[in-house]
Order: structure tokens, then sequence, then C-alpha cells
């Protein structure tokens, strides 16, 4: 089961901490990617933050876009429209903006978390 995390708090402790936050966030993001997309056999989320690291960020880079690639497939399985918002999360992340990108990933994994949702408004 996800978990259904606080943007705004995940943001602040990433900032408050220096980025130390947003390496433990982004391993969460990598776990939660892959659960939600059922590719539970890809690289964990503490294999992401270390290739990162080790990589000065070219591979931060690249699980940027697979993470939106990974879910947009998991829209798709739910019958939500795909958004393509791969190229959005490696753009962001090219240009320094990762916090954001992890934002915008935690705001789809959050509206797939819980029981399962055709779509995502309120009254129908």
């Amino acid at each position: 089961m996800l978990e259904n995390r606080n943007i705004a708090v995940c943001i602040i402790l990433s900032i408050v901490t220096c980025g130390i936050y947003g390496l433990y966030w982004l391993a969460c993001l990598a776990n939660d990617v892959n659960e939600v997309s059922g590719r539970q056999d890809d690289l964990s989320g503490g294999m992401v933050v270390l290739l990162s690291i080790v990589t000065c960020s070219i591979y931060h880079l690249y699980w940027s876009y697979t993470a939106g690639e990974k879910i947009d497939a998991a829209r798709q399985a739910r019958g939500l429209p795909v958004q393509s918002n791969g190229l959005v999360y490696l753009l962001l992340s090219l240009f320094g903006l990762s916090i954001v990108a992890y934002a915008l990933m935690q705001n789809e994994l959050n509206r797939m978390s819980g029981p399962y949702q055709p779509y995502y408004g309120g009254a129908q």
C-alpha cells in the first residue's frame, strides 16, 4: 500500500535539512513508482539514490524520465488518461528543479494511493 505523503511537508523538510530529506524522498518515490507500476523487480529506492550520487546525477535524469513513463503506465492500467510527464520530469530535473518534479510525482502517487479509483474527481 502506498503512503499518502504531504507534499508541502516533504518540500519544507528537504529545504530545512539541506537536501538530505530529499534523498530519502527520492528513495521513497522510487519504491512507490515501482509498486504502483507493478515493476517490483526494478532498482530499489536506495540503489536509485546511490547511482544518482555516484554518477553525479546523470542516473537521476534517466530515472526521472523512466519514472514518468512508469506513472503513465500505471495511469493507463487504471483507465486514466496518459499525460506523458516523463519529459516534464526530465526537463525539471535537468534545470535543477528536481524538487518540483518530486512534488508532481508525489501528487500523482497520492492520487493513485488507496483503493482503486477509476477517476480523480470528487462528485460524479
